[in-house]
């Protein structure tokens, strides 16, 4: 193909006469608008999860003057779980307070392994056990409000471990814009490695009942400190920047809490 060299000297001032400032300046704002996701017949779950496992979020808010008898309840409500043999596969992954946020407020995140058919017989039983209903009337006295999710684990986000001995964690909620959970999981498949370094990504999830299209990422940090230093390292780490500026655009609401395990958390 013959080159056009009368064309070419033509247009050339015209690319002399873009700054440096106005190249990055582009190069940046193409980094923010999201990308088209193609139609597809597989459901968001599927695409995102390959566990056969749902978690359960429940957030309470109890009175400030009620912080005991509130952690007592819910202990009794674990142990009564626990002497349940039907209940094998209901499992307390990890129970906080926040520190930081939201104060006057616990979060328990339950793990029920065999899906809705576990849901299912736990809410059965709750509901026709005496001591269940008891334990029930006996919190209600005590908190403001209750909410509960239904989450699954995003198959990218590495595998849920205990942690020991003392720690603080952070739960980064996000209300994303209806449509873009799968480009939500595309980038982050990938930030997700700048956060390996120092085992801080606890849990990742994102809800099938209850708020739609939220997504929950908490992490593990010994002090908040730590969590600065965790952060600022990732922010040096080519690439991170980018997968943040991908994820920008998709969020409607966002906001974290700093939690710190109770008593009874199985996870410290």
């Amino acid at each position: 193909m013959a080159i056009n060299f009368h064309y070419i000297n033509k247009i050339l001032p015209t690319f002399r006469c873009i700054s440096t400032s106005t190249i990055k300046r582009d190069a940046w704002l193409s980094k923010i608008f999201v990308r088209k996701i193609e139609p597809t017949k597989e459901s968001h779950s599927r695409m995102l999860s390959d566990k056969e496992i749902i978690y359960g979020l429940q957030t309470h808010n109890f009175r400030a003057d009620s912080r005991t008898s509130y952690l007592q309840n819910m202990k009794n409500h674990l142990d009564l779980v626990k002497s349940q043999g039907t209940l094998d596969g209901v499992e307390l992954v990890g129970s906080w307070t926040v520190n930081v946020g939201d104060q006057d407020q616990a979060l328990h995140l339950w793990k029920f392994n065999g899906g809705y058919e576990t849901i299912d017989t736990y809410n059965q039983i709750q509901a026709e056990n005496e001591d269940f209903q008891k334990l029930k009337d006996e919190q209600g006295k005590v908190v403001r409000s209750r909410h509960l999710q239904y989450l699954l684990a995003f198959s990218y986000w590495p595998q849920i471990f205990l942690r020991q001995p003392k720690n603080i964690y952070e739960i980064r909620s996000y209300a994303l814009k209806p449509g873009t959970m799968i480009e939500w999981g595309n980038n982050w498949a990938r930030a997700i490695n700048f956060r390996k370094n120092n085992d801080e990504s606890f849990a990742g999830f994102f809800s099938q009942i209850g708020r739609l299209y939220n997504v929950h990422h908490i992490w593990c940090y010994k002090d908040l400190n730590a969590r600065k230093e965790t952060r600022e390292s990732a922010w040096r780490a080519p690439g991170w920047d980018e997968c943040v500026a991908y994820t920008v655009p998709l969020i409607r609401e966002m906001h974290c809490r700093i939690m710190v395990p109770t008593e009874f958390s199985p996870t410290k």
